[in-house]
C-alpha cells in the first residue's frame, strides 16, 4: 500500500478524482467547483480530467443544483452536490429533506438515491451570523440521511468514498478550518464505515465525544489534561448520525464521565443528542453530570475580539473537564 501525506483538503480531492475515474455515474456539481475562491483545492484538477459534463459548476440556485442532483441519482447516476457555505443549504431543504430523505422509504425500498450532499463549514474570519454555522445537527434530526463529519484526512477521503457509494442519501460535512491538517493517507481507494467511531486516545479519568475541528481541539485539550494528571479518553463521533452507542457506552461505562464537544449550537443540539442517549441508557455509570461544550446560543459575531470568546477551544475543553472531575456542572 502506498501513503504518503496528504492535506485534509486534497485528501478529499482524491477521493473524488478516484470515484470518478472507477465509476462513470459519479459526478461534481454546484457552485465555483472551478474556483479555489468557492470550494478551496478540493475540486482541484477535476474539470481539466474529467470535463464540464462531469464536473458542473452552476448558476447560484441552490434548490435547482441540488433537485437536479437528487433527480439524477433517482436515475441511477451518482451526484456529488457541493454548497461552498452550508449557511446556503437552507435555500435546498425541500429537494434534501422532502425529496431525498424519503423517496427509498415512499417506495418501499425498491427505489435508492444515492446521492451525497455536501456542506462546508466557514468560520472565523469575521464573516458573522450568516456565513459560519453548523447546521448538522438540524440534517440528522431528519429520517433517511445519514451525517458524517470527518475530523482528519484519512476519514475524510474514506468518508467521502463510502458517502458515495452508499446507496441513499448522506449529507457530509467538513471544515475550511480542517483544510491544511495533514497526515499519513493511502494511495489506494478505501473505506472508512458509515456509523463507527474511533478512540484517538485512551484514557480512563473521563471521556471526551467529540466531531470536526472539536477532535482536533480535544486532543490538545487531552496533552494539556495529562500534564496535570487527569487522564482523557478521546472519542472521534466521526459519524453524527448514525450514531455508534457502543463505543460512547463502553468508553463511558470505563471512565464514569463525560463531555461533548461539538461544532454547533449547544440547544437541541447534537451534543444535547449525546448526553441524552447516555442518560436515558446507562444513567447508573455516570459519576458525575454530563457537560457539553458548544457554541454559544447566539449567532456569530462580526468582531476578531468578540469570535475569541464565542469559538470554544482547548482551554473550554480543558475547563470543562476540570469541572466534570470534580462533580459541578459547567
Amino acid at each position: 500500500m502506498s501513503i504518503r501525506r496528504l492535506t485534509y483538503s486534497l485528501a478529499i480531492n482524491e477521493a473524488i478524482h478516484q470515484m470518478m475515474e472507477q465509476d462513470p455515474s459519479v459526478f461534481l456539481i454546484g457552485q465555483g467547483v472551478k474556483s479555489p475562491w468557492y470550494v478551496g483545492n478540493t475540486a482541484k484538477g477535476l474539470l481539466e480530467r474529467f470535463g464540464p459534463e462531469r464536473v458542473i459548476d452552476t448558476p447560484v440556485s441552490e434548490n435547482a443544483i441540488t433537485g437536479a442532483a437528487v433527480g439524477s441519482a433517482l436515475v441511477g447516476m451518482r451526484p456529488v452536490v457541493v454548497h461552498p457555505r452550508v449557511d446556503f443549504m437552507m435555500f435546498a431543504m425541500d429537494p434534501v429533506i422532502n425529496e431525498a430523505a424519503n423517496w427509498h422509504y415512499m417506495f418501499g425500498g425498491k427505489s435508492t438515491v444515492p446521492v451525497v450532499i455536501w456542506g462546508i463549514i466557514n468560520r472565523g474570519g469575521e464573516q458573522a451570523a450568516q456565513h459560519s454555522q453548523a447546521l448538522h445537527s438540524i440534517f440528522a434530526h431528519i429520517p433517511g440521511l445519514k451525517v458524517v463529519m470527518p475530523s482528519t484526512p484519512y476519514d475524510a477521503k474514506g468518508l467521502m468514498i463510502s458517502a458515495i457509494k452508499d446507496d441513499n442519501p448522506v449529507v457530509y460535512m467538513d471544515d475550511r478550518w480542517l483544510y491544511s491538517v495533514e497526515e499519513e493517507v493511502p494511495e489506494e481507494i478505501y473505506s472508512v464505515p458509515i456509523g463507527k467511531g474511533i478512540i484517538r486516545r485512551k484514557g480512563k479519568n473521563v471521556s471526551i465525544a467529540a466531531v470536526s475541528y472539536m477532535v482536533i481541539e480535544s486532543m490538545k485539550a487531552s496533552e494539556e489534561l495529562e500534564s496535570e494528571g487527569i487522564d482523557a479518553e478521546v472519542i472521534d463521533l466521526r459519524t453524527v448520525k448514525p450514531l455508534d452507542e457502543t463505543l460512547l457506552f463502553e468508553s463511558v461505562k470505563k471512565t464514569g464521565r463525560l463531555v461533548v464537544a461539538d461544532v454547533g449550537w449547544k440547544a437541541f443540539g447534537m451534543a444535547a443528542e449525546v448526553s441524552a442517549r447516555v442518560s436515558e441508557t446507562i444513567f447508573e455509570c455516570l459519576k458525575t453530570p454530563v457537560i457539553r461544550v458548544t457554541l454559544p446560543d447566539s449567532p456569530a459575531p462580526a468582531s476578531r475580539v468578540l469570535e475569541k470568546e464565542y469559538y470554544p477551544y482547548s482551554k473550554t475543553i480543558v475547563d470543562a473537564v476540570k469541572s466534570v472531575m470534580r462533580g459541578i456542572p459547567a
